[in-house]
């Protein structure tokens, strides 16, 4: 009887491993596309052609905006963005949103303090986007004075990590 237990044990075990497995190996693009608010972020991905860089090694630290963030631009802007003849443009607003490294939000916050209540992030992009403590919410400020809030942290993904974020940051 205790080598049915055991066997069992051992089978749940590594049933548990296995899934928790398959969760870890989902990649950046991957855990986006299964957020029903990242759908327009996810459509946008596909047409600036950025799909096989945020599956790639990374680590990748991703700013992702909601789709709500995106009905914020102005009336057009999103659907001038996914037309094929702006797909350079569309690609440099949204590697504006990727810093390289596995920036955690511990690790947010600790740049922020060692900074004195800024910390710069240089996106893939070659930008920079000042992340700061306002009311105690990690805000990003980008380089047109733009803000977002970072509303969700530390969403796990096998080639980095994702936060979320109330608006779209824009390039100079």
């Amino acid at each position: 009887m205790k080598t049915v237990k055991n066997v069992a044990l051992f089978l749940g075990l590594l049933f548990l491993s296995a899934n928790l497995s398959a969760q870890t190996q989902k990649d950046i693009v991957d855990v986006t596309a299964e957020s029903k608010e990242h759908t327009t972020l996810v459509a946008a991905l596909k047409a600036a052609d950025l799909v096989a860089t945020l599956k790639g090694k990374g680590p990748f630290t991703v700013f992702a905006p909601t789709n709500g963030a995106f009905s914020k631009l102005p009336d057009g802007t999103v659907d001038s963005l996914l037309m094929s003849e702006n797909q350079s443009q569309l690609a440099g607003i949204l590697t504006y949103h990727v810093v390289a490294g596995n920036l955690n939000a511990n690790a947010v916050l600790a740049a922020i303090k060692k900074g004195g209540g800024k910390a710069v992030l240089t996106t893939v992009a070659g930008g920079k986007l000042t992340a700061s403590l306002i009311r105690e919410e990690v805000t990003l400020t980008d380089e047109k004075g733009g803000m977002a809030t970072v509303t969700a942290t530390d969403l796990k993904a096998s080639n980095g990590v994702i936060h979320v974020i109330d608006t779209v940051l824009m390039p100079k």
